[in-house]
């Protein structure tokens, strides 16, 4: 076991951790993952075989997320499927994309492929080092893999809707690189295109009507597909406008937090807005 006694500067805490880990690694695979995750026991081998078989250099897996409650539920998957739209990581092994990704709860590299990326030290200070992990990948015109693997990691998320937005403060205007113009735009494309339907259908008449029902059927059918893979009740589509709301409050809360306090607090410490832009990827 590791002890670290003092944080370096220029490092948030948790990837200095695995930095760290890494360091003290000899095997030729190297999963980053987190405390709470809960893998079937074939996982390991079967990734390994996978990536083996493909050549990959690094291979990243969708969790399944345990969430209580319908709210919380309807939320965890709308946030996916935000995510996969974002990230589209049905591209990621496609060498000619830029698209990239990376999920924290599953990061399987080889050890030399993380040294040629330039390993943790190059994402020193983001709280969305599990994507910029993925983008350095891609960037290093490695090989990526994803792979859905609900059925063999699991990883419980927020037990309540007010965890969510405060757990969510650290990472979430990082995730946009920390540009105010893409939380804007969000602002106004999410509520046009999976809110306002839903009151659509109840205030307008004729083809405008028929219209915004057809939109809502798709939203229906795609959370329906995303929550059978969450194993969550396909009818809880119907709050998806709720749960788009929620989102849009997360994503405000972290990039109103970031900027009124410059900086983000993360398990106690401070990390300043300024170290944490420089850190480009």
């Amino acid at each position: 076991m590791v002890h670290v006694a003092e944080l370096p500067v220029g490092w948030l805490g948790k990837n200095h951790a695995l930095w760290l880990g890494a360091g003290h690694a000899t095997g030729e695979l190297l999963l980053f993952t987190d405390a709470d995750v809960v893998m079937a026991p074939d996982t390991l081998r079967r990734a390994a075989a996978f990536v083996r078989e493909n050549r990959l250099d690094h291979l990243t897996a969708g969790p399944h997320v345990d969430m209580p409650g319908w709210l919380l539920q309807t939320f965890g998957v709308c946030f996916g499927v935000i995510f996969a739209l974002f990230s589209r990581p049905w591209k990621a092994s496609d060498p000619r994309s830029g698209a990239h990704v990376g999920v924290g709860a599953f990061n399987l590299l080889r050890a030399e492929a993380y040294r040629r990326i330039g390993t943790h030290r190059a994402i020193a200070m983001r709280p969305d080092d599990d994507m910029k992990l993925g983008k350095l990948v891609k960037k290093h015109g490695l090989r990526q893999g994803f792979v859905n693997a609900a059925t063999h990691v699991r990883v419980e998320w927020y037990h309540s809707i007010g965890e969510a937005l405060h757990g969510l403060r650290k990472n979430g205007f990082a995730g946009v690189d920390y540009r105010l113009s893409v939380v804007l735009l969000a602002t106004v494309l999410l509520p046009l295109t999976l809110v306002w339907p839903f009151v659509a259908v109840w205030v307008t008449h004729g083809a405008t009507r028929a219209l915004n029902a057809l939109a809502v059927a798709v939203v229906l059918a795609i959370f329906a597909g995303a929550a059978r893979e969450q194993r969550v009740r396909w009818w809880y589509g119907v709050a998806c406008p709720l749960a788009i709301v929620l989102f849009l409050a997360a994503v405000w809360n972290a990039t109103l937090y970031a900027l009124v306090h410059r900086g983000i607090e993360w398990r106690g410490t401070h990390y300043s807005l300024d170290e944490l832009r420089a850190n480009k990827v």
